[in-house]
């Protein structure tokens, strides 16, 4: 009886913080979420920090207005936390001076940072990441209790993904016959609201 309750007691502290933050994401939306910065961005916030140094060293050489100075060399400071936070990049871009900072490859690569920035998880990622984190979850609960938990979320990992595919696969099939899209459309008609939401939201 005591190892029992001991296993509902570890159970409980496992799977509470993973009901939270699953409720969490539920409320806020995947649009809170952001991905880890990639090496284009990781790159741009180095090159970043690399010209505002430039341009404060740039504007002392040239003898510009204190305003100005004092500008540059703030910007300098702020960009070093953008670099502390998106940490350092595998390769460094040639940027030692104005002229290697201002190429166009650097202008392209500020222009892909940009995109990539804007990029947040869809739902279907972080269903997947959940379920896995869940799963691991369970294994290291054990006991039968963790050994229920690891398969009910296997199952609900299996019937995200068939979920997925028929999604994908009637949005393609929509795709190729544009003449059915009606029909198709007529024979969902009797779908509950929430199922229509939850398929709005998984196509977007």
């Amino acid at each position: 009886m005591t190892r029992k309750l001991e296993r509902k007691r570890r159970m409980n502290r496992l799977c509470v913080p993973l009901l939270m933050v699953v409720t969490l994401i539920g409320v806020a939306g995947c649009g809170s979420l952001r991905l880890a910065p990639s090496e284009s961005i990781k790159q741009n916030a180095w090159l970043h920090s690399r010209t505002a140094e430039a341009a404060a060293e740039v504007a002392v050489v040239e003898q510009a207005s204190p305003q100005l100075q004092s500008l540059t060399k703030l910007s300098e400071l702020q960009s070093h936390a953008l670099t502390a936070y998106c940490g350092d990049p595998e390769t460094v871009p040639h940027a030692e001076t104005p002229e290697q900072i201002l190429t166009p490859s650097n202008w392209q690569l500020a222009e892909t940072a940009l995109v990539e920035s804007s990029q947040r998880p869809g739902p279907w990622d972080v269903t997947d990441t959940l379920l896995e984190i869940g799963i691991g979850v369970s294994a290291l609960l054990g006991g039968v209790y963790g050994t229920r938990i690891a398969g009910f979320l296997k199952t609900a990992r299996s019937r995200s993904q068939a979920l997925r595919e028929i999604v994908t696969g009637n949005e393609l099939f929509k795709q190729q016959n544009a003449d059915q899209v009606t029909s198709f459309k007529a024979a969902q008609v009797n779908q509950s609201p929430e199922t229509r939401q939850l398929v709005t939201a998984l196509k977007s």
